[in-house]
């Protein structure tokens, strides 16, 4: 009998502050999610002459904020499954900590007195999301007869600050040449205190911050959330 092809799991780990994976985060999933959600916002208004009669109708409505792409999962926990022979713990909630830890705050690498979400990757498969956990609900399922809650689901979000959409482009396969991910390029975690021209420059890029902050939905390149995560992979257009 041919051997059974081995099951891929889902991944989350923590980022550093140049897009790449932190040594020791990887948290992996007990149980594969049975879906991703990808979400994509912009923030609009509606015009300021709202008591007069508009002949303009939607086309009047105005873009005002930066565009986000939302990534939403839910996670099983359970300590009296039979699938993981290594699982030994007692308690679900020693298994969710792990992931709540991505959620929680911590110093910035770059100011010790200022304290950001670290930037979080989901990865399962050839499927890469790259953003800031911005919410996370945990409900306890299932209990002991002692009191321990014994299985827990999470369900947690995403976000990042651009639109992306999550399909290879030129029909390469993931992975191979010519393939873009969304999340595969490497997002720069902004620090407090820094504005877009500063790290523009650092990275060579002084010339081009004014497409960044156009392809990142920033309106204001000196005032830019800690925290937030930027595509630094934007050149300005080359006149023809």
């Amino acid at each position: 009998m041919a051997d059974q092809a081995k099951l891929e799991k889902a991944k989350l780990l923590e980022l550093d502050d140049g897009g790449q994976p932190v040594e020791g985060s990887t948290v992996q999933v007990q149980f594969n999610p049975e879906t991703l959600k990808v979400s994509y916002a912009n923030q609009v208004v509606p015009p300021n002459n709202t008591g007069a009669t508009d002949t303009r109708g939607t086309s009047a409505t105005q873009f005002v904020g930066t565009g986000t792409t939302k990534l939403s999962v839910q996670l099983w926990f359970d300590v009296t499954s039979t699938l993981d022979t290594e699982q030994s713990e007692t308690d679900v909630r020693k298994l969710t900590k792990k992931v709540v830890a991505f959620i929680t705050p911590k110093p910035s690498a770059s100011d010790k007195t200022q304290n950001v979400p670290p930037a979080v990757r989901f990865l399962w498969g050839t499927f890469q999301f790259d953003g800031i956990m911005d919410s996370l609900d945990e409900s306890l399922e299932f209990f002991s007869p002692e009191g321990r809650p014994l299985r827990a689901s999470i369900t947690l979000s995403l976000s990042q600050q651009k639109i992306a959409f999550a399909i290879p482009e030129g029909g390469a396969p993931a992975g191979k040449p010519g393939a873009s991910i969304l999340g595969t390029q490497p997002l720069v975690q902004v620090q407090a205190g820094a504005n877009l021209q500063n790290l523009a420059s650092q990275l060579g890029k002084g010339a081009d911050w004014q497409s960044i902050a156009s392809a990142n939905g920033i309106e204001n390149p000196r005032l830019i959330a800690p925290g937030q995560l930027i595509d630094m992979n934007v050149n300005a257009p080359t006149g023809k």
